[in-house]
């Protein structure tokens, strides 16, 4: 692609967004250049446009596209115990500080599809705290929170789960907490209990909970500098007083304007909690 048809796609790729923001109200402006450029242009091939003014076009005339595009706008990957050494620090780190409450409340930020929602769940089932705890699990895609709710995954995936769960520190086999059927694996009632799914965007919503623990991973390298900075700055707000925040292995808060609200408490892992008010931190 020329410099000059690059310029063309970038103007006609703002005016997709801004059109989707002007008419449904989702807002992908912060969302970083690089990113969105690649995922429109997969979302071309698969709806057979030429352009993004043909894609634009399509998206205010029917409805039905928006829901078709949230694939395309919002990034669906995610595994259970996803980076196993997260989970084995959250052990190790938070969960002594979360058993000295009476009750727990922990948001799962841009959950997608439920994968990281179920391992919170599970995690803490393992560790005893699961019966005191709810847990928020939220996104904007409508589509992909359907599924996290059903919290059926293909069998072919469990192997990997499996392995996630074991390395994770898993005291309990992770058969355990699912039943097989027709290709499918089909996660237990028992742990949805626990468990809100909510539509919740960070670049437009606010702070609705008071909450112990936020896990917001591999979502803040697809939003730019200001975003990123706003949805930090939700998750200090939401969080308690000596409250931790975790993010995902090629994020950091290191360049946000909320950096000094945070102390590390596992560099590596990027693992953070909320200075008290004295600033004096852990």
């Amino acid at each position: 692609m020329s410099a000059s048809e690059l310029q063309d796609f970038d103007i006609e790729l703002q005016l997709l967004i801004d059109a989707i923001y002007l008419k449904y109200h989702y807002d992908f402006r912060g969302y970083a250049q690089a990113s969105l450029r690649r995922r429109m242009r997969a979302a071309l091939l698969r709806f057979n446009c030429s352009s993004l003014s043909q894609l634009q076009d399509r998206v205010l005339r029917e409805p039905a596209m928006l829901t078709a595009m949230m694939d395309f706008l919002t990034v669906q990957v995610s595994d259970m115990f996803r980076d196993p050494a997260y989970y084995q620090a959250l052990r190790r780190h938070v969960v002594p500080m979360l058993r000295t409450y009476p009750s727990l409340k922990i948001w799962i930020a841009g959950c997608s599809t439920g994968e990281e929602a179920y391992s919170m769940a599970i995690l803490l089932r393992e560790e005893g705290l699961l019966d005191r705890t709810l847990i928020y699990a939220t996104d904007i895609n409508g589509q992909a929170l359907q599924k996290a709710e059903a919290g059926i995954y293909d069998l072919d995936r469990i192997a990997g789960f499996t392995e996630n769960h074991r390395r994770s520190g898993g005291s309990s086999s992770l058969s355990d907490y699912y039943m097989a059927a027709y290709g499918r694996a089909v996660f237990d009632k028992s742990l949805r209990r626990n468990i809100v799914f909510s539509d919740h965007s960070l670049a437009t919503d606010s702070v609705f909970a008071e909450v112990q623990l936020v896990s917001c991973r591999n979502v803040l390298i697809y939003f730019n500098r200001s975003l990123q900075d706003r949805a930090i700055g939700l998750f200090r707000d939401a969080l308690c007083r000596k409250g931790f925040l975790g993010i995902g292995a090629k994020e950091s808060l290191r360049f946000s304007d909320h950096s000094n609200d945070f102390v590390d408490v596992d560099r590596e892992y990027r693992l953070y909690q909320k200075k008290d008010r004295a600033g004096d931190g852990l």
